[in-house]
Protein backbone atom coordinates (compact mmCIF):
# COMPACT_ATOMS: atom_id res chain seq x y z
CA UNK A 1 0.00 0.00 0.00
CA UNK A 2 1.17 3.73 -0.32
CA UNK A 3 0.90 7.00 0.83
CA UNK A 4 -2.05 5.40 3.11
CA UNK A 5 -4.17 4.53 -0.22
CA UNK A 6 -6.07 7.35 1.23
CA UNK A 7 -9.58 5.57 2.06
CA UNK A 8 -11.26 4.10 4.61
CA UNK A 9 -8.86 1.05 4.74
CA UNK A 10 -7.87 -1.13 7.33
CA UNK A 11 -5.90 1.30 10.20
CA UNK A 12 -4.40 -0.12 13.24
CA UNK A 13 -3.09 1.45 16.86
CA UNK A 14 -0.10 2.55 15.97
CA UNK A 15 2.24 -0.53 15.99
CA UNK A 16 4.97 -0.36 19.40
CA UNK A 17 8.36 0.60 17.09
CA UNK A 18 6.24 3.23 15.11
CA UNK A 19 5.12 5.21 18.68
CA UNK A 20 5.51 8.89 18.99
CA UNK A 21 4.20 11.49 21.08
CA UNK A 22 1.02 12.32 19.56
CA UNK A 23 0.49 15.62 21.59
CA UNK A 24 3.79 16.72 20.05
CA UNK A 25 2.67 16.41 17.10
CA UNK A 26 -0.99 17.60 17.54
CA UNK A 27 0.96 21.18 18.63
CA UNK A 28 2.61 21.30 15.71
CA UNK A 29 -0.42 20.23 13.51
CA UNK A 30 -2.25 23.10 15.46
CA UNK A 31 0.56 25.95 14.02
CA UNK A 32 1.27 24.38 10.61
CA UNK A 33 -1.70 23.00 9.07
CA UNK A 34 -3.99 25.02 7.34
CA UNK A 35 -7.70 24.25 9.02
CA UNK A 36 -6.45 22.14 11.76
CA UNK A 37 -8.61 22.17 14.75
CA UNK A 38 -9.37 19.96 17.75
CA UNK A 39 -8.09 16.83 19.09
CA UNK A 40 -5.95 14.58 17.26
CA UNK A 41 -6.15 10.37 17.02
CA UNK A 42 -3.49 8.60 14.64
CA UNK A 43 -4.34 5.26 13.60
CA UNK A 44 -1.65 3.47 11.21
CA UNK A 45 -2.57 2.20 7.96
CA UNK A 46 -1.79 -1.32 7.34
CA UNK A 47 0.61 -1.25 4.74
CA UNK A 48 3.40 0.92 3.80
CA UNK A 49 6.39 -1.55 3.68
CA UNK A 50 8.88 1.72 3.06
CA UNK A 51 7.05 4.72 4.77
CA UNK A 52 4.79 4.53 7.49
CA UNK A 53 1.61 5.67 6.73
CA UNK A 54 -1.00 7.04 9.51
CA UNK A 55 -4.26 8.61 9.56
CA UNK A 56 -5.22 11.93 11.16
CA UNK A 57 -8.51 12.32 12.46
CA UNK A 58 -9.47 15.79 14.40
CA UNK A 59 -12.39 15.06 16.70
CA UNK A 60 -14.10 17.93 19.49
CA UNK A 61 -14.84 21.26 19.07
CA UNK A 62 -12.83 22.45 15.93
CA UNK A 63 -12.40 18.80 14.28
CA UNK A 64 -13.97 16.48 12.53
CA UNK A 65 -11.11 16.40 9.45
CA UNK A 66 -9.14 13.85 8.28
CA UNK A 67 -5.19 14.23 7.17
CA UNK A 68 -2.27 11.67 5.74
CA UNK A 69 0.80 11.50 7.52
CA UNK A 70 3.76 9.76 6.34
CA UNK A 71 7.13 9.65 8.01
CA UNK A 72 10.19 7.59 7.85
CA UNK A 73 10.62 4.83 9.63
CA UNK A 74 13.13 4.48 12.81
CA UNK A 75 16.33 2.96 12.59
CA UNK A 76 19.32 2.82 11.14
CA UNK A 77 18.17 3.44 7.18
CA UNK A 78 20.11 3.49 3.73
CA UNK A 79 21.06 6.74 3.08
CA UNK A 80 19.25 7.43 -0.11
CA UNK A 81 16.09 5.44 0.90
CA UNK A 82 13.10 6.91 2.34
CA UNK A 83 13.30 10.48 1.51
CA UNK A 84 10.21 11.77 2.43
CA UNK A 85 10.80 15.66 1.57
CA UNK A 86 11.09 14.69 -2.11
CA UNK A 87 7.82 12.77 -1.98
CA UNK A 88 6.05 16.44 -0.61
CA UNK A 89 7.90 18.56 -2.95
CA UNK A 90 7.85 16.55 -6.39
CA UNK A 91 4.08 15.84 -4.94
CA UNK A 92 3.35 20.02 -4.22
CA UNK A 93 5.18 21.18 -7.87
CA UNK A 94 2.53 18.79 -9.26
CA UNK A 95 -0.60 20.46 -8.11
CA UNK A 96 -0.04 23.14 -10.43
CA UNK A 97 -0.35 20.65 -13.60
CA UNK A 98 -3.08 18.17 -14.56
CA UNK A 99 -1.47 15.42 -12.96
CA UNK A 100 -3.73 14.40 -10.13
CA UNK A 101 -2.04 14.35 -6.47
CA UNK A 102 -2.85 15.12 -2.87
CA UNK A 103 -2.95 18.44 -1.54
CA UNK A 104 0.39 19.36 0.72
CA UNK A 105 0.12 20.97 4.23
CA UNK A 106 3.30 20.75 5.52
CA UNK A 107 6.50 19.34 5.66
CA UNK A 108 8.38 19.21 8.93
CA UNK A 109 12.46 18.23 8.90
CA UNK A 110 12.48 18.75 12.81
CA UNK A 111 13.08 15.70 13.89
CA UNK A 112 12.14 16.71 17.74
CA UNK A 113 8.61 16.34 17.32
CA UNK A 114 7.86 12.85 16.61
CA UNK A 115 11.34 11.57 15.80
CA UNK A 116 11.54 11.70 12.32
CA UNK A 117 11.19 14.05 9.22
CA UNK A 118 7.27 13.57 8.22
CA UNK A 119 4.73 15.63 6.24
CA UNK A 120 1.08 16.10 6.24
CA UNK A 121 -1.20 15.82 3.41
CA UNK A 122 -4.56 15.93 2.21
CA UNK A 123 -6.73 12.80 3.09
CA UNK A 124 -8.72 11.61 0.05
CA UNK A 125 -11.77 9.38 -0.33
CA UNK A 126 -11.75 6.36 -3.23
CA UNK A 127 -10.89 3.13 -4.61
CA UNK A 128 -7.49 1.60 -4.55
CA UNK A 129 -7.46 -1.21 -6.75
CA UNK A 130 -4.94 -3.90 -4.95
CA UNK A 131 -5.73 -6.72 -7.31
CA UNK A 132 -3.98 -5.92 -10.78
CA UNK A 133 -7.02 -7.87 -12.11
CA UNK A 134 -10.12 -6.08 -10.33
CA UNK A 135 -12.12 -9.38 -10.24
CA UNK A 136 -14.81 -7.22 -8.33
CA UNK A 137 -15.50 -5.00 -11.63
CA UNK A 138 -17.06 -5.03 -14.70
CA UNK A 139 -14.66 -5.28 -18.22
CA UNK A 140 -16.39 -1.57 -19.27
CA UNK A 141 -14.75 -0.80 -15.61
CA UNK A 142 -11.04 -2.53 -16.00
CA UNK A 143 -10.53 -1.12 -19.63
CA UNK A 144 -11.55 2.61 -18.43
CA UNK A 145 -9.74 2.20 -15.20
CA UNK A 146 -6.53 0.90 -17.53
CA UNK A 147 -6.83 3.77 -20.24
CA UNK A 148 -6.49 6.05 -17.06
CA UNK A 149 -3.63 4.43 -15.87
CA UNK A 150 -2.41 5.01 -19.40
CA UNK A 151 -3.18 8.41 -19.90
CA UNK A 152 -2.09 10.07 -16.60
CA UNK A 153 1.50 8.02 -16.81
CA UNK A 154 1.99 10.33 -20.15
CA UNK A 155 0.12 13.65 -18.90
CA UNK A 156 3.31 13.43 -16.15
CA UNK A 157 6.04 12.68 -18.29
CA UNK A 158 4.86 15.34 -20.56
CA UNK A 159 5.56 18.05 -17.50
CA UNK A 160 8.07 20.33 -17.94
CA UNK A 161 9.66 19.32 -14.83
CA UNK A 162 11.70 22.76 -15.12
CA UNK A 163 8.96 25.46 -15.10
CA UNK A 164 7.39 23.75 -12.17
CA UNK A 165 10.53 24.25 -9.99
CA UNK A 166 11.95 20.64 -9.99
CA UNK A 167 14.93 21.29 -12.33
CA UNK A 168 17.32 20.13 -9.39
CA UNK A 169 15.39 17.16 -8.54
CA UNK A 170 17.66 15.01 -10.33
CA UNK A 171 20.80 15.11 -12.61
CA UNK A 172 19.11 15.01 -16.09
CA UNK A 173 20.29 12.00 -18.86
CA UNK A 174 22.30 9.04 -17.64
CA UNK A 175 19.30 7.82 -16.42
CA UNK A 176 20.29 4.01 -16.56
CA UNK A 177 23.51 4.43 -15.56
CA UNK A 178 22.95 5.83 -12.65
CA UNK A 179 19.99 4.14 -11.96
CA UNK A 180 21.54 0.42 -12.33
CA UNK A 181 24.53 1.83 -10.36
CA UNK A 182 22.02 3.04 -7.37
CA UNK A 183 20.45 -0.49 -7.18
CA UNK A 184 23.99 -2.06 -6.95
CA UNK A 185 24.74 -0.29 -4.30
CA UNK A 186 21.22 -0.38 -2.42
CA UNK A 187 21.79 -4.42 -2.77
CA UNK A 188 24.99 -4.86 -1.62
CA UNK A 189 24.14 -2.71 1.56
CA UNK A 190 21.23 -4.82 2.05
CA UNK A 191 22.54 -7.97 0.50
CA UNK A 192 21.78 -11.52 3.11
CA UNK A 193 22.86 -14.10 0.85
CA UNK A 194 24.15 -15.20 -2.56
CA UNK A 195 22.16 -14.58 -5.63
CA UNK A 196 23.28 -16.13 -9.32
CA UNK A 197 20.69 -13.79 -11.42
CA UNK A 198 21.42 -10.91 -9.35
CA UNK A 199 25.41 -10.90 -10.59
CA UNK A 200 24.58 -11.59 -14.08
CA UNK A 201 22.42 -8.83 -14.05
CA UNK A 202 24.72 -6.48 -12.53
CA UNK A 203 27.50 -7.76 -14.93
CA UNK A 204 25.16 -7.53 -18.14
CA UNK A 205 22.56 -4.46 -17.64
CA UNK A 206 25.55 -1.32 -17.77
CA UNK A 207 27.20 -2.88 -21.34
CA UNK A 208 23.33 -2.78 -22.91
CA UNK A 209 21.59 0.59 -22.07
CA UNK A 210 19.61 1.86 -25.24
CA UNK A 211 21.06 5.07 -26.69
CA UNK A 212 17.74 7.28 -26.11
CA UNK A 213 17.97 10.30 -24.54
CA UNK A 214 14.33 11.20 -23.07
CA UNK A 215 14.65 13.24 -19.92
CA UNK A 216 11.29 13.37 -18.12
CA UNK A 217 9.66 13.30 -14.49
CA UNK A 218 10.09 9.59 -12.99
CA UNK A 219 7.82 8.66 -10.75
CA UNK A 220 9.41 4.97 -10.36
CA UNK A 221 6.88 2.94 -8.61
CA UNK A 222 3.75 3.67 -11.21
CA UNK A 223 1.46 0.37 -10.86
CA UNK A 224 -2.34 0.41 -10.05
CA UNK A 225 -1.89 0.19 -6.34
CA UNK A 226 -0.21 3.55 -6.35
CA UNK A 227 -3.09 5.22 -7.90
CA UNK A 228 -6.27 6.16 -6.26
CA UNK A 229 -9.73 5.96 -8.21
CA UNK A 230 -12.76 8.10 -8.07
CA UNK A 231 -15.86 6.29 -5.85
CA UNK A 232 -17.76 5.26 -8.21
CA UNK A 233 -16.02 6.47 -11.65
CA UNK A 234 -12.97 4.83 -13.25
CA UNK A 235 -11.16 8.50 -12.87
CA UNK A 236 -8.16 8.48 -11.38
CA UNK A 237 -7.85 11.33 -8.30
CA UNK A 238 -4.60 10.32 -7.46
CA UNK A 239 -0.92 9.00 -8.02
CA UNK A 240 0.42 8.20 -4.93
CA UNK A 241 3.94 7.04 -3.18
CA UNK A 242 6.55 9.34 -4.81
CA UNK A 243 9.40 8.16 -2.57
CA UNK A 244 11.01 7.06 -5.79
CA UNK A 245 10.59 9.62 -7.98
CA UNK A 246 13.32 11.09 -9.75
CA UNK A 247 13.90 13.31 -12.66
CA UNK A 248 14.70 10.28 -15.34
CA UNK A 249 13.51 8.31 -18.18
CA UNK A 250 9.62 7.78 -19.14
CA UNK A 251 10.27 4.23 -20.83
CA UNK A 252 11.50 3.39 -16.82
CA UNK A 253 7.70 3.77 -15.40
CA UNK A 254 5.80 2.19 -18.35
CA UNK A 255 7.98 -0.97 -18.30
CA UNK A 256 7.38 -0.98 -14.44
CA UNK A 257 3.46 -0.56 -14.72
CA UNK A 258 3.08 -3.63 -16.84
CA UNK A 259 5.64 -5.71 -14.69
CA UNK A 260 3.77 -5.12 -11.34
CA UNK A 261 0.23 -5.42 -13.33
CA UNK A 262 0.21 -6.93 -16.41
CA UNK A 263 2.88 -9.51 -16.81
CA UNK A 264 2.06 -10.74 -13.20
CA UNK A 265 5.84 -11.12 -11.83
CA UNK A 266 5.99 -8.67 -9.32
CA UNK A 267 5.41 -10.46 -6.00
CA UNK A 268 5.62 -14.20 -7.53
CA UNK A 269 1.97 -13.30 -8.66
CA UNK A 270 0.63 -15.64 -11.24
CA UNK A 271 0.39 -14.47 -14.60
CA UNK A 272 -2.87 -12.50 -15.83
CA UNK A 273 -5.48 -14.81 -17.20
CA UNK A 274 -7.89 -12.70 -19.44
CA UNK A 275 -9.64 -15.46 -20.59
CA UNK A 276 -11.12 -14.81 -17.04
CA UNK A 277 -10.68 -10.84 -16.48
CA UNK A 278 -11.52 -9.29 -20.09
CA UNK A 279 -10.74 -5.22 -20.00
CA UNK A 280 -7.43 -5.79 -18.11
CA UNK A 281 -5.48 -5.08 -21.43
CA UNK A 282 -2.19 -6.88 -22.77
CA UNK A 283 1.06 -5.62 -22.11
CA UNK A 284 1.07 -4.58 -25.70
CA UNK A 285 -2.05 -2.95 -25.69
CA UNK A 286 -0.80 -0.84 -22.39
CA UNK A 287 2.06 0.46 -24.38
CA UNK A 288 0.13 1.27 -27.57
CA UNK A 289 -2.54 3.27 -25.69
CA UNK A 290 0.50 4.81 -23.52
CA UNK A 291 2.83 5.66 -26.48
CA UNK A 292 -0.96 6.88 -28.22
CA UNK A 293 -1.16 9.73 -25.33
CA UNK A 294 2.90 10.48 -24.59
CA UNK A 295 3.02 10.94 -29.06
CA UNK A 296 5.42 8.05 -29.16
CA UNK A 297 5.18 5.56 -32.11
CA UNK A 298 6.93 2.41 -30.63
CA UNK A 299 9.29 0.94 -27.82
CA UNK A 300 12.66 -0.11 -29.56
CA UNK A 301 14.93 -2.37 -26.50
CA UNK A 302 11.39 -2.99 -24.88
CA UNK A 303 12.70 -6.14 -22.72
CA UNK A 304 15.64 -3.74 -21.59
CA UNK A 305 13.43 -2.21 -19.73
CA UNK A 306 11.72 -4.68 -18.55
CA UNK A 307 14.40 -6.70 -17.14
CA UNK A 308 15.77 -3.22 -15.79
CA UNK A 309 12.52 -2.95 -13.96
CA UNK A 310 12.76 -6.24 -12.66
CA UNK A 311 16.41 -6.40 -11.20
CA UNK A 312 15.32 -2.84 -9.48
CA UNK A 313 12.13 -3.83 -8.11
CA UNK A 314 14.86 -6.89 -6.67
CA UNK A 315 16.77 -5.00 -5.28
CA UNK A 316 14.11 -2.70 -3.31
CA UNK A 317 12.69 -5.80 -1.86
CA UNK A 318 16.22 -7.25 -0.81
CA UNK A 319 16.00 -3.86 1.06
CA UNK A 320 12.80 -3.81 2.52
CA UNK A 321 13.52 -8.33 3.85
CA UNK A 322 16.22 -6.83 5.06
CA UNK A 323 15.22 -3.98 7.36
CA UNK A 324 12.57 -6.73 8.44
CA UNK A 325 14.38 -8.93 10.05
CA UNK A 326 16.90 -6.08 11.42
CA UNK A 327 12.77 -5.08 13.02
CA UNK A 328 12.75 -1.79 11.56
CA UNK A 329 10.83 -2.31 9.06
CA UNK A 330 7.48 -0.33 9.24
CA UNK A 331 5.04 -3.91 8.34
CA UNK A 332 5.65 -7.23 9.45
CA UNK A 333 5.14 -8.45 5.57
CA UNK A 334 8.37 -7.62 5.40
CA UNK A 335 9.81 -10.80 6.71
CA UNK A 336 8.18 -12.73 4.13
CA UNK A 337 9.97 -11.18 1.26
CA UNK A 338 13.12 -13.56 1.70
CA UNK A 339 12.58 -14.88 -1.92
CA UNK A 340 11.11 -12.19 -4.32
CA UNK A 341 14.89 -10.80 -4.85
CA UNK A 342 15.49 -14.07 -6.40
CA UNK A 343 12.35 -14.80 -7.91
CA UNK A 344 12.58 -11.56 -9.68
CA UNK A 345 16.34 -11.48 -10.99
CA UNK A 346 15.98 -14.83 -12.40
CA UNK A 347 12.66 -13.75 -14.35
CA UNK A 348 14.35 -10.55 -15.31
CA UNK A 349 17.46 -12.72 -16.42
CA UNK A 350 14.97 -14.92 -18.58
CA UNK A 351 14.05 -12.03 -20.47
CA UNK A 352 17.13 -10.58 -21.30
CA UNK A 353 17.72 -14.17 -22.77
CA UNK A 354 14.68 -13.25 -25.27
CA UNK A 355 16.45 -11.00 -27.07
Amino acid sequence: MSEAAQADQETTAIREAHRFDEKRLEAYCQANVEGFGGELEVRQFEGGQSNPTFLLITTGSGGGKRYVLRKKPPGQLLASAHQVDREYRVMKALSKTDVPVPHMYALCEDESVIGTSFYVMEYLAGRVFRESIMPDESEAERRAVYASLAENLAKLHKVDYQKVGLGDFGRPGNYFERQIGRWIKQYRGAQTTDVPAMEKLIDYLPKHIPDEPSVTIAHGDYRLGNTMFHATEPRMIAVLDWELCTIGHPLADVAYACMYDLLGIAGGAEPVDRTKTPGVPTEEEFVADYCRHAGRDSIPDWNFYLAFSMFRLASISQGVYKRGIDGNASSERAKTLGDACKNLSEHAWQIIQRN
